[in-house]
């Protein structure tokens, strides 16, 4: 396996694919998936000529399952590990959810600053903070994410199960087109990284306030997200993000999910395409 071993001796796997001399795209995936939950994106951009990298967060897919690191800190040193592993230049980072908040850490602290990094792209991301506080009254409870932890604490084979089944992809609305093999892979990439990980992994996206990241953002940014995410909500996410970056473009999708990225595919990866290619 392809993997880069970070300062504090984790091993972090990644997928590089394509022409070495090949514009990069990286990206990076959600709570609790692995690299596998971008294939849809990887195959698509590799057919367009590009190199397409995605690495598995630290106690994620085939990464080591590490005790300790699982915060927004230790995600963006581990993906700035592996660029400087490959010396990724004039890269485009692409984050979902989790993710987003990685590369608007990453682009923040590491890939401005070296000089790596042309854009960014943030799709159903958790910046600026999801949780409610005195601060962000309209933001999620910390009830919610108690929850989460609970369940996940209980059974995470069920919960997970139920998670994907439910709201991540929309499948619990009305006359949704439900995929059990979409459902499947969910669980399968969730079940592979460790449950300590995951657990604490909650706390990192929910409670980890990226508004001056976001803030030091100067390249073009592109937010998408769904009308109907029902993890992270558009009023608390991508509608402040696009206020507080210096360069950014909201696109919001009627009727999409937080997963809109593998079940509306067809429609995404163009848009992601244009933006690139702008």
């Amino acid at each position: 396996m392809d993997i880069v071993t970070t300062s504090d001796g984790v091993d972090i796997f990644y997928k590089d694919w394509g022409p070495k001399d090949a514009q990069p795209l990286v990206f990076h995936h959600g709570w609790p998936l692995s690299a596998d939950d971008w294939d849809a994106q990887l195959l698509y951009f590799l057919g367009k000529g590009y190199r397409v990298i995605a690495h598995d967060r630290r106690g994620h897919g085939r990464s080591t399952q590490v005790s300790d690191g699982h915060d927004m800190d230790h995600y963006a040193a581990d993906a700035s590990a592996v660029c400087e592993h490959l010396d990724l230049n004039n890269a485009i980072h692409i984050g979902h959810s989790t993710g987003g908040g990685e590369v608007a850490r990453y682009v923040a602290h590491y890939g401005q600053p070296q000089g790596r990094v042309t854009k960014a792209v943030l799709v159903s991301a958790v910046p600026p903070l999801m949780l409610k506080t005195k601060d962000n009254p309209s933001g999620t409870p910390i009830e919610v994410f108690d929850g989460l932890r609970a369940a996940l604490a209980a059974n995470r084979a069920e919960f997970y199960l139920q998670f994907a089944s439910g709201p991540f992809y929309g499948f619990n609305r009305p006359n949704a087109k439900v995929s059990q093999a979409v459902i499947q892979n969910w669980w399968r990439q969730g079940m592979m990284g460790a449950a300590k990980a995951h657990y604490e992994g909650i706390k990192a996206f929910s409670e980890t306030d990226q508004t001056e990241d976001l803030k030091a953002i100067t390249v073009p940014t592109l937010i998408l997200q769904g009308y109907d995410d029902q993890v992270v909500p558009l009023d608390d996410s991508g509608r402040l993000s696009v206020k507080l970056v210096k360069n950014g473009t909201l696109k919001v999708y009627p009727g999409y999910p937080h997963g809109m990225l593998t079940i509306h595919a067809d429609v995404i990866n163009p848009d992601l395409l244009a933006f690139i290619r702008a």
